[in-house]
């Protein structure tokens, strides 16, 4: 005898499956009075038919590209409290997000190399400094000869005396 369950109750269940934490999908199974393979059937199943809207409401902060960033700081600009706070709860990111891409978008991206002649000048010095430092490696290392060569010498010289 197999149960129909809504698609309300199966909705619920994916949300408490896919917010587990740290927990295992029997344990949330049993919490549901459901078999743990039809969870994970229901599971498979919503993420092979998942909607546009819904998977971007669940893609990671760091996934975000600037457009999308600059809307959501445009959606959020006037919202505070509970209402920002719902907002990021929709979208599966936290307040401290929205502060630093504000941040970042104030500073302008001033930090990194912003066009090709400044990566090939980046380059260039990188080069130029490699090449700097194993010529130093190779004066030391023949600087240390030396001195091990005229320790030798003398040692050698007291000897005969």
């Amino acid at each position: 005898m197999t149960e129909k369950h809504s698609e309300a109750f199966i909705e619920q269940a994916l949300a408490k499956a896919y917010s587990r934490g740290d927990r295992t999908i029997m344990s949330v199974a049993e919490d549901l009075k459901v078999n743990h393979h039809t969870l994970r059937y229901w599971m498979k199943n919503k993420a092979v038919t998942k909607s546009g809207a819904s998977a971007a409401r669940e893609k990671r902060p760091q996934d975000w590209t600037a457009e999308e960033q600059l809307l959501a700081l445009q959606e959020t600009h006037g919202l505070s409290g509970e209402a920002l706070q719902a907002w990021c709860r929709e979208r599966g990111i936290f307040a401290h997000h929205l502060t630093s891409w504000r941040a970042a978008f104030c500073k302008g991206g001033k930090e990194t190399a912003s066009g090709p002649r400044e990566v090939r000048t980046l380059k260039d010095e990188n080069v130029k400094l490699k090449r700097e430092l194993v010529r130093k490696d190779k004066a030391l290392a023949e600087a240390a000869a030396l001195l091990i060569l005229q320790k030798k010498f003398r040692a050698l010289w007291e000897d005969e005396e």
